[in-house]
């Protein structure tokens, strides 16, 4: 534990450009802004983060320290700022996401609904094949667009996509019986 009269010239040294000192500041407290980040968020990456960027925020700010408080108070100030500010940007973020899903759920149609066990599928499938027919068929491009990204010729692109869809209807056929429809 530093001593006070400690911390005051770190604080000092770190203003006039000494990162050693900051440095050792840092040290000094991030367990505990650690700790109030993992308690803030839930997450130990996002509270490695959401420290770090305490630390850097606090480091822009070194100047307006007044001192009045403890560097203590004023740090976990600061993290806890960052975590309210990232808590506020995950609500946001959560909320556009359930709400696209919402959206895409309104809009799918019968074959989307299936989509869960037609991505597994796709998945099982061989990468080139698999990479063949995305680009195709979710992706929209044609046989020359297709082979151009994959840098082969037409006639592979259409080779996979012709067994890709074999594979599926294969793959698709033990989960929904003779039933299968595949784009």
């Amino acid at each position: 534990m530093v001593a006070m009269d400690d911390e005051r010239d770190l604080i000092v040294r770190s203003r006039n450009g000494d990162h050693e000192a900051f440095a050792a500041l840092i040290r000094e407290h991030q367990r505990m802004i650690h700790s109030l980040c993992y308690r803030m968020s839930g997450s130990s990456a996002d509270a490695d983060d959401l420290a770090q960027e305490a630390f850097i925020q606090a480091h822009r700010q070194l100047e307006q320290f007044r001192g009045e408080g403890s560097f203590a108070s004023w740090l976990y100030r600061i993290a806890v700022n960052q975590c309210l500010n990232w808590g506020a940007r995950e609500r946001r973020r959560s909320e556009v996401h359930r709400e696209w899903a919402e959206q895409a759920q309104e809009q799918a149609s019968p074959a989307e609904t299936r989509a869960p066990e037609v991505q597994e599928a796709i998945l099982k499938l061989k990468p080139k094949q698999r990479a063949a027919l995305v680009l195709t068929v979710y992706e929209g491009m044609n046989h020359a667009e297709a082979a151009r990204a994959l840098r082969c010729s037409e006639t592979t692109v259409s080779w996979r996509i012709f067994a890709a869809r074999r594979k599926l209807k294969s793959l698709l056929r033990n989960i929904h019986g003779d039933r299968v429809n595949i784009p």
